[in-house]
């Protein structure tokens, strides 16, 4: 059985809802790197392929033993089926990564004491929503300025500038929602 590496990746990438040029950046690769591979132009060694993987997140394995169709039904996510798409002190753990054609990135957030999204405003296309599940969080919306603690929530307009900092002393945690899917 041959596996055609291109038209695999392709496909992982769209799951991923990502665009070439966002999984070259992700991975630490050439926007044209990811397009001979794609195209079957050039063949990966196996470290550069993982490399490109990691940037998903996905495991050699899992792109070599994925079948498309198993994906794109799959219900439940295990907390193991959650990949970590955030970096240092904020972990965004994506429900429902490998289903084609997502709508939506809902996300297990964790912040660690004293993490923040940046001192440069988030904006992107959409709406967000979320709940605190523990913790507290400062949301900065626009000029609004707000501590939420467990059981509060927030839906805003992601055009408006925003950022979010754990204030607290623990982890805290968030449930969040928004659409279209950012991951």
């Amino acid at each position: 059985m041959t596996i055609e590496i291109g038209p695999r990746l392709k496909t992982v990438r769209k799951n991923f809802q990502l665009s070439q040029r966002e999984l070259a950046k992700k991975s630490g690769v050439t926007n044209a790197t990811i397009s001979l591979i794609e195209k079957n132009k050039v063949s990966p060694s196996v470290s550069s392929l993982k490399k490109v993987l990691d940037g998903l997140p996905m495991s050699l394995a899992e792109f070599f033993t994925f079948e498309s169709e198993e994906i794109s039904e799959q219900v439940y996510y295990k907390q193991s089926d959650q990949p970590d798409v955030g970096s240092g002190e904020i972990h965004f753990h994506l429900i429902g990564a490998n289903r084609f054609n997502r709508k939506m990135c809902v996300l297990r957030e964790i912040l660690l004491p004293g993490a923040d999204t940046g001192e440069e405003m988030l904006q992107h296309d959409g709406e967000e929503s979320g709940v605190i599940m523990k913790g507290q969080i400062e949301l900065t919306v626009g000029e609004k300025v707000r501590v939420l603690t467990e059981g509060e929530g927030y839906y805003f307009d992601s055009h408006i500038p925003h950022r979010f900092r754990n204030v607290g002393d623990e982890e805290a945690i968030i449930v969040s929602a928004n659409t279209p899917a950012s991951f």
